[in-house]
């Protein structure tokens, strides 16, 4: 059976390279973030079911994006998209606070007692439509997006701090590109670099996709 361990290498197999990231998936239990009944194939780098035909975001992939927004440990983040909370916790390890947006409450739940129980004080889950960002809470150093559109919510653009990054998978839902963009001064989004290509559940609201 795999441990934490086989994980922390995986991540590091996979491109991931800051210490700090390395070391928040080392501390995160990823077992405590599945449901119960998958807890034993928790460590594998792999994405497992959640209820709603969801999935949760593969490790590797998780922290990926997570590095790619180079939190240093002061920053306000936005998350869209909690799933169970592993990358929630991991952006909790790294960031000053994180507020994340969950569509189903059911997960959103789930994500808030796996928080909860592991002690994670900085971060909270809150039910919504996440293309609509959480503007009481705005402005946002880092936004992560764990969803797929062709395009950046522009209501994510408007709460993204100047000089602020965001990472989202742009494309249709299924195979898209990992995309990292940077806020300039004058408020345009830049396209900064291609993270890795990757398949994402769709991002649904009303700056998404049309809920089916």
């Amino acid at each position: 059976m795999r441990t934490r361990e086989d994980l922390v290498r995986a991540v590091a197999a996979a491109g991931v390279s800051d210490p700090r990231v390395l070391q928040a998936v080392r501390e995160v239990d990823r077992a405590g973030f599945v449901p119960p009944e998958l807890a034993g194939r928790a460590y594998e780098d792999r994405p497992l079911p959640i209820p709603h035909d969801q999935v949760t975001t593969q490790p590797s992939l998780s922290a990926k994006m997570v590095e790619a927004l180079g939190l240093r440990g002061s920053e306000r983040v936005l998350e869209v998209g909690a799933g169970y909370g592993f990358q929630t916790a991991l952006l909790a390890r790294l960031a000053g606070f994180v507020w994340s947006v969950e569509r189903w409450p059911d997960i959103a739940a789930a994500a808030r007692e796996n928080l909860e129980r592991y002690g994670v004080e900085n971060a909270r889950v809150v039910v919504g439509d996440g293309t609509e960002g959480l503007p009481e809470h705005a402005p946002y150093d880092a936004i992560l997006v764990a969803a797929a559109f062709p395009e950046v919510p522009p209501p994510l653009v408007e709460q993204l701090a100047p000089g602020g990054r965001l990472v989202q998978p742009v494309g249709p839902g299924g195979n898209e590109v990992v995309t990292l963009f940077e806020k300039e001064t004058g408020g345009s989004l830049v396209r900064r670099r291609n993270i890795t290509g990757a398949y994402f559940v769709r991002l649904y609201g009303r700056h998404g996709y049309a809920e089916e």
